[in-house]
C-alpha cells in the first residue's frame, strides 16, 4: 500500500504554558507509594520546590492512599486524573511516580466520554515518564499534547539540596513557551540512589563527567519529524502482554498503540527503564518493533542514556547492527527517561536531529 510521505495524522491540541500561582496537580497513576510514611521527607520536600517555582500543588483525593489502595483502585486513580481535568483551576498534572500496571486506568478512562470531552477542550501540561508512556499515549490518541518527562518523587523531591541543575532548567521550561529548544547532552550524569531514606537529605548523588555525549550510531544529514515513543517495556508490554495477561488486549480494545500508519514520519524514542534490560531482552524488544512495523516506519530513532550506563555498550552495539539492518539512523545516549538527569520531550512536536553534529532541536512552540 503506497503512503504519501509527511503524513499528519494527529494535529495533537496543545496546552498552556504555566504562569506562576497555578495551581498543579499531583496524581498516582500506578505506584502508590507517594502515601506512605516512609516518603514523607519526600513529599514535604517534593511540596516545597513546587512552591519555589510560584505554582500551588495539589494532591488529588487518592493520590496519598498508599501503594495497598492505588494498587486494588484503579478506578480510583482513573477519578483523580478525571477531576484534575474537569477542574478549570488546575493548569498541569504532574505523575508522583511510575509503576507497572498504569494500564489498568485505561478502561475507565476511555469509557468516559465526559473525561475525553475535557480532554479536547481543555488541554492541560501532563508530565511523567516510565509507565506513564501508557497515559501519554492515550492522549496522543486524544489528540492532546502530553510531556514525557519529570514526575514528583523522582525529581521535584531530588534529595539534594536542589533539583538536579539540567532537569530544572527543562522543568522550567513549563513555564515559557520558547521556539527552537535545544536538547543538550549534560556534562555531568547522576547515579540511581541506593538510599532515599530522609537520612540521605542534602547528600548530592554520585556523578560523572559525561564522555560520549550525543552518540551517533547511523546515519547523516538533517532529519525532521515529530515525536513519539516512550518506556521500552512499557511499550513492550503493551504490544505481547507478557507483564499482565490482558495489558496487550485492553491496549488493543481501545486502540492505545498507534497504528502502523501512524508512525509515519515520526521520530521514535525509546529508553529502558531501573530493571536494566539485559542485552538478550533487550534485543527481543527492539525486534517486537521491527516485527510489529513500526522501526521500520519512522524516520529516526532516538535512544535513552541507560540508567548508570549499565551495558551502555552492549546497547550500542545491538542498536548498530540494527541500523546498519534496516538502514535507520539512530542516535543515542540522550537525556531522558530513566537516566540522571533527564529533559522533556513533547509528544507530536516537530523535532530536528542533525546526524552530523549530534544537535537536537524542537523546532516549534511547546505550548499554545
Amino acid at each position: 500500500m503506497f503512503l504519501p510521505s509527511r503524513i499528519e495524522y494527529h494535529m495533537l491540541r496543545k496546552p498552556r504554558k504555566l504562569e506562576r500561582g497555578d495551581a498543579i496537580a499531583i496524581i498516582s497513576l500506578s505506584s502508590g507509594v507517594l502515601g506512605e510514611s516512609f516518603v514523607k521527607h519526600q513529599l514535604d520536600l517534593g511540596t516545597k520546590r513546587i512552591r519555589e517555582f510560584g505554582l500551588h500543588p495539589v494532591f488529588m483525593k487518592n493520590s496519598l492512599k498508599g501503594i495497598d489502595y492505588i494498587s486494588q483502585y484503579p478506578s480510583a486513580r482513573a477519578d483523580d486524573l478525571k477531576q484534575a481535568f474537569s477542574d478549570s483551576s488546575i493548569k498541569a498534572v504532574i505523575c508522583s511516580i511510575g509503576g507497572d500496571d498504569t494500564y489498568k486506568t485505561i478502561p475507565y478512562l476511555m469509557n468516559d466520554h465526559a473525561f475525553k470531552n475535557s480532554v479536547r477542550e481543555n488541554p492541560k501540561i501532563f508530565s511523567g515518564f516510565s509507565d506513564s508512556t501508557i497515559n501519554h499515549l492515550m492522549f496522543y490518541k486524544l489528540g492532546m499534547q502530553s510531556f514525557y518527562g519529570p514526575s514528583f518523587l523522582t525529581d521535584l523531591a531530588e534529595l539534594s539540596n536542589d533539583m538536579l541543575p539540567y532537569t530544572k532548567e527543562y522543568f522550567s521550561l513549563y513555564l515559557s513557551n520558547r521556539n527552537n529548544v535545544h536538547i543538550k547532552s549534560s556534562p555531568i550524569w547522576y547515579h540511581e540512589r541506593d538510599n532515599f531514606s530522609a537520612q540521605s537529605l542534602g547528600i548530592p548523588r554520585k556523578s560523572n563527567r559525561e564522555k560520549y555525549g550525543h552518540d551517533i550510531l547511523y546515519g547523516t544529514g538533517i532529519v525532521r519529524g515529530s515525536l513519539l515513543g516512550g518506556c521500552l517495556q512499557s511499550i513492550y508490554a503493551s504490544l505481547t502482554g507478557n507483564r499482565y495477561p490482558d495489558q496487550a488486549d485492553v491496549m488493543e480494545k481501545y486502540h492505545i498503540i498507534p497504528n502502523q500508519e501512524e508512525w509515519y514520519d515520526k521520530v521514535l524514542f525509546i529508553e529502558t527503564s531501573e530493571e536494566r534490560l539485559f542485552p538478550y531482552d533487550f534485543k527481543k524488544m527492539l525486534r517486537c518493533l521491527v516485527e510489529r512495523k513500526i522501526w521500520g516506519n519512522v524516520k529516526a530513532i532516538m535512544v535513552g542514556k541507560p540508567q548508570n550506563e549499565i551495558f551502555y555498550n552492549e546497547y550500542r552495539n545491538i542498536l548498530l547492527d540494527l541500523a546498519r539492518l534496516t538502514g535507520k539512523p539512530i542516535i543515542y545516549n540522550v537525556n531522558f527517561g530513566h537516566s540522571y538527569p533527564r529533559t522533556i520531550l513533547p509528544y507530536g512536536i516537530k523535532t530536528e536531529i542533525n546526524f552530523d553534529t549530534g544537535k537536537i532541536s524542537i523546532i516549534e512552540p511547546w505550548f499554545k
